[in-house]
């Protein structure tokens, strides 16, 4: 493949608030910044209905409204974003970076990997058979196809809560499924789908989704009792976790846990040289938008550091 002859100091793989948030700040200090997103600007952002806990928003914001104004930012910041343009290999073991994707290289003097992560499967039958028709893993996307009609959200998390609120305002019916007696989303959250009229099914795990076409039922298992019991809804919303985007790093010899995530220092430096990393693929035990955000201001501050050594770096 030949190499895009336009050359980069910083590329930024991932679209998402890290790397959007990255690409403000390496544009800002005067580094000439690339965004590359394999789907669109935003990403798992653009999932999210309502946003309520970013600091200077008290009314919330949505996901699409919040990505939409860092990329408008990022833009005007003269950062250059390519959408649609998956990166696939990565080649970080020397001075000159080497970023492939579907389409052309870039080279770079610093790469920041802002990679995010993909949700989890529960794993169970029906659930591949019946993705897309019923089954689903974002709201916001697919809760339009469910108004009036009823729901089970799966997971105990924020991204669960959230969810579960805003189909709340769509679907007839919501249930809440948690396989532990307490949730682990915000007091704030839990409050507001209690008020909702979302009902909550504590210790209790999907075990089979159900249909011939579509979502017709699930299978559930009070894993207390051991009784299981059978529940007609339309849809499925399953919020259970992420798992990191990791692999084409890992791939190119930078380090992760064992779990995925890779590691970083407290100046988002990963084992190699000139690379850093920010935002849900990485090891910091928080994964929030705000978390993301500071993450990527410190590696874009390292990566101008790295590349322009002004006088105060220590690389």
């Amino acid at each position: 493949m030949t190499v895009n002859p336009k050359e980069w100091e910083l590329v930024i793989v991932g679209g998402g608030a890290a790397g959007l948030t990255a690409g403000i700040y390496g544009a800002r200090s005067g580094l000439k910044t690339l965004i590359l997103e394999e789907k669109v600007p935003g990403g798992a952002l653009t999932e999210v209905p309502m946003i309520e806990n970013y600091p200077g928003f008290p009314e919330g914001i949505s996901g699409m409204e919040l990505a939409s104004k860092l990329v408008k930012q990022a833009e005007r910041m003269g950062v250059e974003i390519h959408e649609l343009e998956a990166v696939n290999r990565l080649d970080l073991n020397s001075a000159e970076k080497t970023v492939y994707t579907d389409k052309t290289a870039y080279t770079a003097s610093a790469v920041i990997l802002a990679l995010g992560s993909t949700h989890k499967t529960l794993g169970v039958p029906g659930e591949e058979e019946l993705r897309g028709r019923g089954v689903s893993y974002c709201a916001v996307c697919d809760g339009a196809f469910f108004r009036g009609k009823r729901v089970l959200v799966v997971g105990g998390g924020n991204s669960a809560a959230v969810s579960a609120l805003y189909l709340s305002n769509l679907a007839s019916e919501v249930w809440l499924v948690h396989r532990r007696d307490r949730l682990r989303a915000e007091e704030a959250l839990v409050r507001n789908i209690r008020s909702r009229g979302v009902k909550i099914l504590w210790n209790t795990v999907v075990k089979e989704i159900k249909g011939k076409h579509q979502v017709e039922s699930v299978v559930l298992l009070d894993n207390k009792t051991g009784k299981p019991s059978e529940l007609k809804v339309d849809g499925v919303f399953i919020q259970v976790g992420e798992k990191p985007n990791s692999e084409i790093a890992r791939r190119a010899g930078v380090n992760v846990d064992e779990e995925g995530y890779i590691i970083v220092d407290n100046r988002q430096r990963t084992n190699i040289p000139g690379v850093y990393a920010a935002g849900d693929v990485t090891t910091c035990p928080v994964k929030q938008i705000g978390t993301a955000v500071g993450q990527a201001i410190i590696a874009a501050t390292e990566a101008f550091g790295y590349i322009r050594r002004p006088y105060y770096y220590k690389g």
